[in-house]
């Protein structure tokens, strides 16, 4: 699914643990309560996409467009982020347990200590 078209498609819940959607654009997707376990989102638009609650456990999200993302309550651990767009994003909640962060970019985001990134 490299490069689909998935905006604003349902997909809570959904199993898509080792999928390949990179530079698909997921913008506006529900994604709430999906298994992205493994999953490649390198370089994917999630543009206001819902990942509330989501297992991104060791998922690659290099460069990814997450901008207004909500990923609250999302597990992120050893996920991938370096230079993903993570402005105005809501983390709230979420694990960040050895993520790559180098080089995103976290302006505005709301961390998982609710606090707001502001550099």
């Amino acid at each position: 699914m490299s490069g689909a078209n998935l905006s604003g498609a349902n997909l809570s819940g959904a199993n898509l643990s080792g999928a390949y959607l990179d530079g698909a654009n997921l913008a506006f997707a529900d994604l709430s309560y999906a298994n992205l376990r493994g999953a490649d989102l390198a370089g994917a638009y999630l543009d206001g996409a819902n990942l509330a609650f989501a297992d991104l456990t060791s998922a690659s999200m290099r460069g990814a467009n997450l901008y207004n993302a909500n990923l609250d309550g999302a597990d992120l651990s050893y996920a991938i982020l370096r230079g993903a767009d993570l402005l105005n994003a809501n983390l709230s909640s979420a694990d960040l347990t050895g993520a790559n962060l180098e080089g995103a970019n976290r302006v505005y985001a709301t961390m998982p200590d609710g606090t707001i990134y502001n550099p």
